[in-house]
């Protein structure tokens, strides 16, 4: 795996990579059942001691795959050590914590968690855990400093704590061997991280997420050298390490794809950052999502020459049928000129046909994959310029209710009527109508888009089922958060948030209704999708 990259050695790992890739559901399950077996032991502990290191390995099998069960170990097992009364459990607990605030770019959290802590008080085996926290942050203060002045002070108080580092760890380990590379990165000797880390990987049997950060520093000082292919090589090798060792918390992978992104090689870059998009919103470590949204302006761009690509595609298609059209008319005139023979002429003719017929097949399935994409791009036109508009009158109104409010507290501000004024904004009134006049615009203006959505959301359930709205216009509780549903807002919080319910409400409701199902209950939510699709393309083609 080590030496000098070639074109063919980087194209078989990449292959290699593609195929860890297509394996990545079972990577992620076997994961998901290894912390399932973890969750058995803990459960099955019977000391608090056993408690104690039974959260701990789920704390460290959770820190990279989800940092909110990683947070939620932190919690319990300062529980359990407060309720043991082991001042070490503490400190080990309340370090935990401070670890995943910092992978999550909360800063000063860590720091008020550290500096709570001496290290006089610790135990010689946390000592490397306590550098490697402060060690950490302050390199990514350093890092996101806006500053020059503030990034050096960061950075000195960093290289003082890796020195500390360097000396609670021993020299034949995996942290000395990257604490030693990050030294000669900061120093700017390059050969001398990659001499340190080839002999470490040569030395020693890493497992595949060692492995992976390793080959991810080599992979940094390639570049800082200016050896693209070997850059190039360590990154394949370190997103390899990571899929493999099913972690979600990486860089890896969303560097690669933009380097493959400058190579041309856009089916493989969209695959990659797609891939670390998901990683990343499932493991929620804010800091990741934050570099991969500046990528967002890449995916889209690449979206957008995969729809060029196509439509150039079917525009060479029609070019090519309009060309044997052509070829087929010469074809035909020089038949009833030369008149060979009637038997020739039949032949001719058939084969003409046949491939007439294929063609003929090819364009109208290409003439149905345009319709149905021009009725897509019709209907989320149609359903933006209603809701911007519905949204700027509904702005308008509420800037003139303000101004009625501000009339009305200011009239009694003026007359010195203070107990009014109290009473006045105590009432909630003002809100209840508010949110009711709310739901009933967004009940409108629905159902001016979707004039049958009842009708049709009603067929999809059991006979007996129905939901029948209160009044004409409007929207029962459950046809609302259907409704937001057909609009593509599938996420329970965001539906929750909008409706001013509990997420469980949420999650009952669409249980409920889902039970109700006349058909496949799995399959209500894509069912719901399609109501009303195609309507909105027809109305503005017939308007047009």
């Amino acid at each position: 795996m080590l030496g000098a990259a070639t074109g063919n050695d980087i194209d078989s790992l990449v292959r290699v990579l593609d195929s860890v890739l297509d394996r990545r559901p079972e990577i992620i399950a076997a994961k998901e059942a290894e912390l399932d077996s973890l969750r058995h032991d803990y459960a099955a502990a019977r000391t608090d001691d056993e408690r104690f290191e039974a959260a701990g390995q789920l704390f460290d099998s959770f820190k990279s795959f989800s940092t909110d069960s990683a947070y939620r170990y932190t919690i319990e097992r300062e529980r359990i050590a407060r309720r043991t009364g082991n001042p070490h459990y503490i400190a080990n607990a309340l370090m935990n914590r401070a670890d995943i605030l910092c992978s999550n770019g909360m800063y000063k959290e860590t720091l008020d968690i550290m500096n709570g802590i001496r290290r006089s008080d610790l135990p010689d085996y946390l000592h490397p855990y306590y550098f490697h926290i402060l060690h950490t942050t302050y390199t990514r203060l350093a890092d996101y400093a806006s500053f020059g002045n503030d990034r050096d002070i960061y950075q000195h108080t960093a290289d003082a704590y890796r020195d500390s580092l360097l000396t609670v760890n021993d020299p034949s380990t995996f942290a000395y061997a990257v604490l030693t590379a990050d030294h000669y990165n900061a120093t700017g000797e390059y050969d001398r991280v990659i001499d340190t880390l080839t002999d470490y990987i040569g030395s020693h049997d890493t497992g595949d997420h060692e492995l992976a950060i390793l080959s991810w520093i080599l992979s940094e000082a390639y570049r800082n050298k200016g050896d693209h292919e070997n850059r190039k090589r360590y990154a394949v090798i370190a997103a390899t390490g990571d899929m493999r060792s099913a972690t979600l918390e990486y860089v890896a992978l969303r560097q690669l794809a933009l380097m493959l992104s400058l190579e041309g090689d856009l089916e493989r870059t969209y695959r990659y950052l797609t891939v670390s998009v998901d990683d990343a919103a499932r493991c929620n470590v804010r800091q990741r999502i934050i570099e991969l949204n500046e990528s967002y302006p890449l995916i889209t761009k690449m979206y957008i020459d995969k729809i060029e690509s196509q439509k150039h595609r079917q525009l060479l298609l029609l070019l090519a049928v309009s060309v044997l059209f052509v070829g087929l008319a010469v074809t035909l005139v020089f038949m009833r000129r030369q008149m060979l023979s009637l038997a020739h002429a039949r032949k001719q003719i058939e084969e003409s046909n046949t491939r007439l017929n294929t063609l003929n097949e090819q364009l109208l399935r290409s003439n149905a994959e345009l319709s149905k994409a021009n009725g897509d791009i019709a209907e989320a036109s149609r359903v933006k310029a209603v809701y911007i508009a519905r949204y700027m009158d509904q702005c308008l109104d509420y800037i003139e209710r303000l101004d009625s409010y501000r009339r009305a507290v200011n009239k009694f501000v003026k007359h010195g009527k203070d107990d009014e004024l109290r009473a006045y904004l105590k009432s909630t009134q003002l809100i209840d109508d508010e949110l009711d006049a709310f739901y009933d615009n967004f009940d409108t203006t629905f159902l001016k888009l979707y004039p049958t959505f009842v009708n049709d959301f009603n067929g999809l359930l059991a006979p007996g089922e129905a939901l029948e709205p209160r009044k004409d216009g409007s929207l029962t509780a459950e046809l609302r958060i259907f409704a937001l549903i057909r609009l593509g807002i599938t996420d329970s919080r965001q539906i929750a948030k909008f409706l001013r319910y509990s997420l469980t409400t949420i999650y009952n409701y669409r249980t409920k209704i889902r039970n109700k199902a006349r058909g496949d209950r799995n399959n209500l939510e894509a069912e719901v999708m399609l109501i009303g699709r195609y309507d909105l393309a027809s109305a503005e083609n017939e308007a047009s």
